[in-house]
């Protein structure tokens, strides 16, 4: 195991070694700026104060119901929440598609961050921002992905998807459940 990685960093799928203290500190997002062309991004005020909003991405038995486009649903193989932990899942699509995904948890700032990069293609970093905003939260979702090219093979599925995904996290929000 390479150095960086036994001293605590995390290595994302892309190859880069992140170093919470100094790679995220530096902004919200601390992204590459020449990135945006890669990028699906929206935000979302939402009816539930920080901590609510965490704590729907931080149980998995709540995240599991609000996880993904309208009509999938989610079977969790393993959810280690923790900085460098693993996410481990099958998404099912609404004609019974099996999508295997292994998520890593790179950030969790309790209740302002959320930083997961996706370690099986296709490979994205996927950083939440949660906001106070008056009585809620106003909730910045960005997805960086791995090239240009890939992010224009699946932007037409994407920005519609994670809008999907948003409006079941209000619903699940909404329930108080």
């Amino acid at each position: 195991m390479p150095y960086g990685e036994r001293q605590g960093g995390v290595r994302d799928p892309f190859g880069n070694l992140w170093w919470i203290s100094q790679r995220l500190a530096s902004g919200p997002y601390a992204h590459d700026p020449t990135a945006e062309s890669r990028v699906a991004a929206t935000s979302r005020v939402l009816s539930a104060p920080p901590s609510t909003v965490w704590d729907a991405f931080r149980d998995p038995g709540k995240l599991a119901r609000w996880w993904g486009p309208e009509g999938f649903t989610n079977e969790f193989e393993s959810f280690d929440f923790r900085v460098g932990g693993d996410w481990k899942f099958v998404m099912r699509g609404p004609q019974g598609a099996a999508y295997p995904n292994h998520q890593r948890f790179v950030a969790l700032d309790e209740a302002r961050r959320f930083v997961t990069c996706h370690v099986n293609a296709p490979h994205y970093v996927l950083t939440v921002m949660l906001v106070p905003e008056g009585d809620g939260t106003r909730l910045d979702w960005r997805q960086e992905f791995e090239s240009d090219d890939l992010f224009r093979r699946l932007a037409e599925f994407v920005r519609p998807a994670n809008e999907q995904n948003l409006d079941r996290l209000e619903a699940v929000l909404s329930s108080g459940r």
